[in-house]
């Protein structure tokens, strides 16, 4: 990286743990080797030479190594965290140590402090974003807009972000282009079903310790997160509820052997609940109302909003942390009620977040729609793009490539069949 770190040029929890740190981004790198392919490449081209780049992202071992590739690549890059509990500071130290990177991230900053890293991240004047969740690019659009002109376009990492994201393009509003990694096939279909429903369980179990077998277990919506949560949790012997609004995918659920339900309904049944929609308030203060004493909520969407802790913290008479990461709320009819991370993304605040085999798919679409970015931007307006299918099926190929894994290729006969519209039946 070109250009050095100034002492004060970053805000992290202890740069003592930078060798602890460096570790863990060499394990996880063991399981990412779509990266590696890329930063063979990138470390000839050097396409992100003379570019700087925001990023707001969940601070872990996985992005580290995101990072490092396109460090590899020329970019100059700062990063901040993308949640106030999602921060390992052993990475963030070994970022700042090792790479000589502009890191703001701290596990456990106040709501005060993950504006100001955000503040600082905005202040190297980037040309590209790269956020998760999108709370850099509304900043960005709202406190800091006098940097819009410099923006030649972002990528957006999380299903939330692509929501705002697609929320704001509609009010024609959003500046510059955005791609929407989140939706890439290579992201969704594997980091948000595989990733989401493995890390989530292991948050879960790592804050409470319960045996999931035999456990009523409600999950709140059936995207691919929420798919992912309800496979996981299934097959750990848990009895799955589901709750819906949307019928095709309540209709999913039910043909993929689960009980659906209203939440009002799951309720009154559930053990453990998990929502995982986007949307705020899934766990409201009239299901909480109607939940058995001992009943444990947890939360995998991206913000803290989708169980309404204002609501549980008013019927509350007190709160004792009885775990590391796992909160007891009594009621004043005497039930407890147990909350795991604070509410927020249980995955990432109770644990380590989604396997690294899996960010390595999604971490490749965040490099190579950057890249597509830099070559395009001038052809797109301030709009949601979605990630190239040429680059999916690249990335695809990839992985299988690195898992010794080899597929067939059409002949020149079937691939003239293919398309050929005359042809049928064969005589």
């Amino acid at each position: 990286m070109t250009t050095a770190v100034h002492p004060k040029n970053y805000d992290i929890a202890d740069i003592g743990l930078a060798e602890r740190g460096r570790f863990r981004m060499q394990w996880a790198a063991k399981e990412m080797p779509v990266l590696d392919l890329l930063e063979d490449r990138y470390r000839r081209e050097r396409p992100f030479e003379g570019i700087r780049m925001a990023a707001a992202m969940h601070v872990t071992s996985e992005t580290a190594n995101l990072m490092r590739i396109l460090i590899a690549g020329g970019a100059e890059i700062a990063l901040c965290a993308s949640n106030p509990l999602s921060t390992q500071d052993d990475i963030a130290a070994a970022l700042v140590s090792h790479y000589e990177m502009p890191v703001f991230a701290i596990k456990g900053e106040s709501t005060t402090q993950y504006n100001q890293h955000i503040n600082h991240v905005l202040d190297t004047e980037p040309h590209l974003t790269m956020d998760d969740g999108m709370d850099l690019v509304a900043m960005l659009h709202t406190q800091r807009n006098s940097l819009l002109d410099g923006i030649i376009g972002g990528t957006e990492e999380t299903t939330t972000g692509v929501i705002r994201l697609r929320a704001m393009a509609a009010q024609g509003r959003l500046a510059f282009p955005v791609i929407a990694v989140n939706d890439a096939m290579t992201k969704h279909f594997f980091d948000n079903r595989y990733g989401t429903g493995q890390s989530t369980l292991d948050g879960i179990i790592r804050a409470t310790n319960v045996l999931m077998a035999g456990k009523t277990f409600v999950v709140g919506g059936y995207g691919w997160c929420s798919k992912g949560i309800a496979m996981r949790a299934k097959g750990m012997g848990s009895h799955v509820i589901v709750t819906e609004v949307d019928p095709l995918r309540a209709l999913e659920a039910v043909m993929d052997g689960f009980q659906v339900m209203p939440m009002a309904e799951a309720a009154k049944v559930g053990q453990i609940f998990c929502s995982a929609t986007g949307d705020i308030n899934v766990i409201d203060r009239r299901h909480i109302e109607d939940m058995r004493d001992g009943a444990i909520l947890a939360n995998s969407g991206h913000f803290d909003v989708e169980i309404n802790l204002r609501a549980l913290e008013d019927m509350t008479t007190k709160i004792t942390r009885v775990r590391d990461f796992l909160d007891e709320y009594t009621l004043a009819d005497g039930r407890r009620i147990y909350v795991a991370g604070e509410g927020r993304l249980v995955n990432l605040a109770a644990a380590e977040g989604h396997p690294s085999a899996v960010m390595d798919m999604s971490f490749a679409n965040q490099a190579l729609a950057a890249e597509y970015l830099l070559k395009h931007s001038e052809e797109m307006t301030g709009n949601v793009y979605d990630m190239p299918e040429s680059l999916d099926r690249q990335i695809a190929a990839l992985k299988l490539k690195a898992m010794g894994v080899e597929i067939d290729t059409l002949t020149e006969e079937q691939e003239a069949y293919l398309n050929e519209w005359t042809l049928g039946t064969a005589e």
